[in-house]
């Protein structure tokens, strides 16, 4: 018995890096559809599921989904839609609801067991949502400023001394049209990236030394790893509902942006 464990006790630990956000492809030739991808897959079809069981047969008593699917509507537009979009809320109600909805299952993934891992954890996931906020905002400033004057209002705020208007105007350019919507994506990307990696490590810390190397001096890590992974998982519960709404919160600030000239 103690020659077959020789060999654990004698590993030494290896914190986990970013290769625990690689994962090879479900389907041999198919290198895009990986563990990541089918998430995405599942959460796009629960935030079907759920929308539909809450709102598909509507009644005026709610319970049940549908108590918690208005309770979930309601604080999307009190909270993210009206104090940014006002009159407009409720227009834009359909896609900041989806989106808040959507981003909290991707990163609730990193929290289910079996499965944990946060999909916003990919670049990839929030880069292609925060671009279809970027084309959607150029699409309305333009549309409702006209092309030119969308750009201007930004640019060119009233009341500065011209002068000041060559540093303001290419920072405006740059900062409002392409570094914001940048951030929008990293943002998420780099807090859901960040957490998981912080409790992969806490993990792998309390398994190590508890099961693999289980030492005097090493047991006391490995139980703090346990204690700090559960810890760490709790907090990440808020982060993801966070994240969640902070983008979609930026996402109605950038549509309010573009409807109406902030100067």
């Amino acid at each position: 018995m103690s020659a077959a464990l020789t060999p654990l006790a004698s590993e030494e630990f290896q914190a986990p890096g970013l290769g625990i956000f690689d994962w090879p492809p479900l389907v041999q030739g198919q290198a895009w559809f990986n563990k990541p991808a089918l998430l995405a897959l599942i959460g796009s079809l629960l935030v079907i599921v759920l929308v539909y069981a809450s709102f598909s047969r509507p009644k005026l008593v709610p319970r049940g989904m549908q108590n918690l699917g208005e309770m979930a509507y309601e604080f999307v537009r009190e909270q993210v839609a009206r104090p940014n979009l006002g009159k407009d809320s409720d227009r834009w109600m359909p896609l900041l609801f989806t989106m808040f909805f959507f981003v909290w299952i991707m990163n609730l993934f990193g929290s289910v067991i079996f499965i944990q891992f946060p999909v916003m954890s990919r670049i990839g996931y929030p880069a292609i949502l925060s671009l279809g906020v970027w084309v959607l905002v150029m699409y309305l400033g333009m549309k409702h400023q006209g092309p030119v004057k969308f750009f201007t209002n930004v640019m060119f705020p009233p009341g500065l001394p011209k002068w000041i208007y060559v540093l303001v105007a290419p920072i405006e350019l740059i900062s409002t049209f392409f570094l914001r919507h940048i951030t929008h994506a990293v943002r998420l990307f780099a807090t859901m990236m960040a957490g998981h990696l912080i409790i992969a490590l806490f993990s792998e810390v309390g398994w190590h030394f508890l099961f693999v190397q289980l030492t005097p001096l090493g047991a006391p890590l490995g139980v703090l790893g346990v204690i700090m992974t559960i810890l760490l998982t709790a907090f990440e519960l808020f982060i993801q509902a966070l994240q969640a709404y902070v983008f979609a919160l930026l996402t109605a600030m950038f549509i309010n942006d573009a409807l109406h000239p902030a100067h």
